[in-house]
């Protein structure tokens, strides 16, 4: 089984978004997908709730900030969706479970003071200084040839990290989440250009 973790401190950097359409896509491969929520708000659980039987089955993973145990066995991808001010024993304790780490940023100064601090505190985890977690930084909600753009992208290379792809600003999003679906629900000519978005991720996570 392959453990996915969604982590980013700053609230509102398109965690659950990220997670949702991740979860999505690997059932649409008829992967058997487990989606995990440690946010006391249990955005992803509500959203799990609301999907529709007709569309592949995603399978909730019980776990809380508290207790983040182990996903269930006979599965084949569990994603974990996080909460903000993730740090600590916290953050300690979903790297040991964590095969790979998406780091959602946004292109804004207060996301990426967030995120500055973030790389840096994950740097210093044992887990990634072995060499056990590979982390990607995706850039969020990204208008192109926008200044804010241009400062994120300026912003991230200052990292040594993989930023695999910005992922622009659409109702797509916003349109299929209260429905518990994600974009690749959605009939594949109709978000083309998202999906070319969401390759390299996907291409990466997979390699």
């Amino acid at each position: 089984m392959k453990t996915i973790l969604i982590a980013n401190p700053k609230g509102g950097a398109g965690k659950s978004t990220l997670a949702t359409n991740l979860a999505v896509r690997y059932a649409w491969q008829r992967q058997r997908v487990l989606l995990g929520d440690i946010d006391r708000q249990q955005s992803t659980r509500h959203w799990l709730s609301l999907r529709s039987p007709h569309f592949p089955v995603i399978t909730h993973w019980d776990c809380d900030e508290d207790d983040i145990a182990k996903p269930p066995k006979g599965s084949d991808i569990a994603i974990l969706d996080t909460a903000a001010g993730l740090r600590g024993k916290r953050l300690e304790a979903a790297l040991k479970l964590a095969d790979q780490v998406l780091v959602p940023v946004q292109p804004s100064s207060f996301d990426m003071w967030a995120s500055e601090d973030f790389f840096t505190r994950l740097a210093e985890e044992r887990q990634v200084r072995k060499g056990k977690v590979q982390i990607g930084v995706v850039g969020m909600r990204v208008k192109a040839n926008t200044r804010a753009s241009q400062q994120l992208v300026d912003f991230l290379d200052r990292f040594d990290l993989p930023v695999l792809s910005c992922l622009r600003d659409t109702q797509f999003y916003v349109q299929t989440l209260p429905r518990g679906l994600g974009i690749f629900d959605l009939p594949a000519p109709r978000v083309a250009r998202d999906l070319e978005q969401w390759q390299p991720i996907l291409d990466w996570l997979d390699a």
